[in-house]
């Protein structure tokens, strides 16, 4: 693939207002016009350039969705407070009572709770499917289907989606398909692969220190023209608004993202390979094992691997927890959720992040007790940090 989204990044060069390197921020939630006919305008959608209230637009946040859509090969992208503030609106603006959506199975445990648990409130029921079979996933198809929904590498379980195959079906039966890419930034991309909707949780990777919560859809202009409609857009109506001072330090972490992504893979790879041969159960789409591994390298940008996401079943709740409490006393990392920091990050995904899925549901997924999912940090030497882990597995019983 020939997609350099580092590169449409980089070339992106905002001036501040006296001549800053860094765009000046926006930091006023309502704006003046110079005459009432051009505010009239600008209510009607027709006056390019001008901004009237920061819940519809702010020059601070055009800036990093114009970045953010730059990197994901799409027209446009609108920045939202949170990843959730997304994905819902985005859900709601393609459905309406009577809808359907084929969901992938593993799936964030927010997303799957409000598919499952908040959507029939509104009349749309969503199928839950093993996303990586692509004859299951169409025989949950019916007439009144409006969304595939998918994560390019799944959370927790790290299933990944063949999202060239997802995009033929969903332009065979005339759906939009929606890619949760949170996971993957740089590694995949996901619209130059058919996705008609690009979403991320800017709180992860993207941002990459764990201190402001974020979200975008990067899609078409008409489709996030919808979004923004101050009629009947959900991101407009729903009001997950981005505050500017945030869209402004996104934007500064987005253009060090290239390099994060590097140092994140190359040391998930390092562990990966590791553990595997220690005889712990891993996952990691870069092992030869994971199912997978070769439908990720069709798809990836090379240069960037293939993330720093991991698992291992080390058997057992308690086993988990012993270790993740001695790899945080040990300074190995933080016993958190969430994804992308600098530092390693590590929870128990069935009573945190996906304790949203019944257990039975979790269960026939293969979302074990004893799985621990590992956001590998920006560690400088991986090897010290491996012999370490070691260290704490042997302490702890695991080895």
């Amino acid at each position: 693939m020939s997609f350099k989204p580092a590169n449409n990044i980089q070339d992106l060069q905002y001036f501040g207002e006296f001549g800053g390197v860094n765009p000046s921020i926006s930091d006023s939630s309502t704006y003046t016009f110079l005459s009432a006919k051009t505010m009239f305008d600008t209510f009607e959608g027709n006056a390019d350039g001008c901004y009237l209230y920061s819940r519809h637009s702010s020059p601070s946040n055009l800036y990093l969705g114009e970045a953010l859509a730059a990197m994901e090969g799409t027209e446009t992208a609108n920045v939202t407070a949170s990843g959730m503030g997304a994905i819902t609106p985005v859900i709601m603006q393609l459905c309406g009572a009577g809808d359907h959506v084929v969901s992938s199975r593993t799936i964030y445990g927010g997303t799957y709770a409000f598919l499952k648990n908040f959507a029939p409130r509104l009349n749309i029921t969503t199928s839950f499917v093993d996303i990586t079979k692509l004859d299951i996933v169409e025989a949950e198809i019916t007439k009144n289907t409006k969304v595939l929904y998918c994560e390019s590498v799944s959370n927790p379980l790290l299933e990944v989606a063949d999202i060239e195959g997802l995009a033929n079906l969903a332009k065979k039966h005339n759906l939009k398909l929606v890619v949760d890419n949170t996971f993957s930034p740089l590694s995949i991309s996901p619209a130059k692969l058919g996705a008609d909707v690009v979403i991320h949780s800017l709180t992860k990777f993207i941002n990459g220190s764990s201190d402001t919560v974020g979200g975008v859809v990067c899609g078409t202009q008409d489709f996030i023209n919808e979004l923004r409609s101050v009629n009947d857009g959900a991101c407009m109506l729903l009001g997950s608004t981005m505050d500017s001072l945030r869209a402004s330090s996104i934007l500064k972490n987005l253009r060090t993202l290239h390099i994060r992504m590097q140092q994140h893979s190359h040391n998930a790879s390092y562990l990966a390979e590791k553990f595997e041969k220690l005889g712990l159960k891993t996952v990691y789409p870069g092992l030869t094992s994971h199912p997978s591994h070769q439908l990720f390298k069709n798809m990836m940008n090379k240069q960037y691997g293939f993330g720093g996401m991991l698992t291992i079943d080390v058997g057992s709740l308690d086993k988990a927890n012993a270790l993740m409490e001695l790899m945080q006393e040990k300074n190995l990392g933080y016993l958190a959720v969430s994804l992308g920091f600098y530092k390693t990050l590590f929870s128990a995904p069935g009573t945190s992040t996906s304790s949203e899925i019944p257990e039975d549901e979790q269960e026939e997924m293969g979302l074990s007790d004893g799985l621990i999912r590992f956001s590998i940090g920006l560690d400088a030497d991986i090897e010290r940090t491996y012999n370490m882990m070691n260290q704490c597995m042997k302490e702890v019983g695991i080895l």
